[in-house]
């Protein structure tokens, strides 16, 4: 009986007191939604947001995307000041804006510029769906077509990662009038030789799914992205079909020949590299 109580005592010694759970800083640490495992961010964030149990991938921040991605001090930013307008008069569309702004340290959805990558030049667009869940609006087709603009003009490939839950509705028309203004702007740009290349994350869905983002001359994406355009349940109910377990996930539109590959985050660098120098017919630099 008293070998009972201590181990009671030891059990209930084992749950961490409120003091304890409130020493704890708010965002060290964070939870994996596939494994649940319990990480430190800074070891995420080593690890490129990629779960080190089940290999998971996070979401991205868009500039630290960049920071994996370009040669250091490299990365030149386009178009950054340009912010939202309300056209529609949405009620609180300019708070929710300001929030995000705040929440995410970005004036919209997307960031351009240019920058190298093991030498190479490149332009680019990257999404970041903490920004109004990277939906589509006036401001992000108009960067996303600018920038593929300044890489015509500069002679260089462009390479885009959309994470979007599809068209702004607080823009209405005007935002999926962008996704007629970038498909336009890839069509001038591939007439004049230029190379695009699509990386899909999670989420890739709506407008952006059935624009730009589906239109490179590769299209690729990463482990277990959520690309398509309706949303699933939208599609049982109306085909009265239960869909497969996998349906809309980059591994099931790669086996229905929707995408040219599914890349890793921690192998895309080196496949990115090896097929810019394929184009660019070994030559390092523009």
């Amino acid at each position: 009986m008293l070998k009972d109580l201590f181990s009671k005592k030891q059990k209930y010694a084992s749950i961490p007191r409120e003091e304890a759970k409130q020493d704890i800083p708010e965002g060290l640490m964070q939870k994996c939604p596939s494994c649940y495992k319990i990480f430190y961010r800074k070891e995420l964030k080593k690890n490129l947001h990629v779960c080190p149990n089940c290999e998971y991938h996070h979401k991205m921040p868009a500039y630290e995307r960049i920071d994996s991605l370009f040669d250091e001090g490299t990365f030149e930013e386009w178009d950054k000041d340009i912010i939202s307008a309300n056209p529609l008069n949405f009620p609180q569309y300019e708070e929710k804006l300001a929030k995000d702004r705040n929440i995410a340290n970005l004036n919209e959805a997307v960031v351009t510029g240019k920058g190298s990558i093991e030498g190479i030049d490149v332009a680019c667009a990257i999404m970041d769906s903490r920004f109004r869940m990277g939906s589509m609006g006036s401001v992000v087709g108009e960067k996303i077509a600018r920038a593929i603009e300044h890489a015509q003009a500069l002679g260089v490939p462009f390479i885009v990662f959309t994470a979007s839950g599809g068209a702004r509705m607080q823009e209405g028309a005007l935002s999926l009038m962008q996704m007629s203004k970038t498909a336009i702007a890839i069509k001038r740009f591939s007439d004049a030789g230029g190379l695009m290349v699509s990386i899909m994350t999670n989420p890739t869905t709506g407008g952006v799914s059935a624009s730009f983002a589906s239109i490179g001359d590769y299209n690729f994406a990463e482990p277990g992205a959520l690309i398509g355009f309706a949303g699933r349940r939208i599609i049982e109910q109306t085909i009265r079909e239960e869909l497969p377990e996998d349906f809309q996930t980059s591994e099931f539109q790669l086996k229905h020949g929707q995408l040219d590959k599914v890349i890793a985050r921690s192998q895309l660098k080196s496949v990115l590299v090896t097929l810019l120098d394929l184009h660019q017919g070994g030559k390092q630099s523009i």
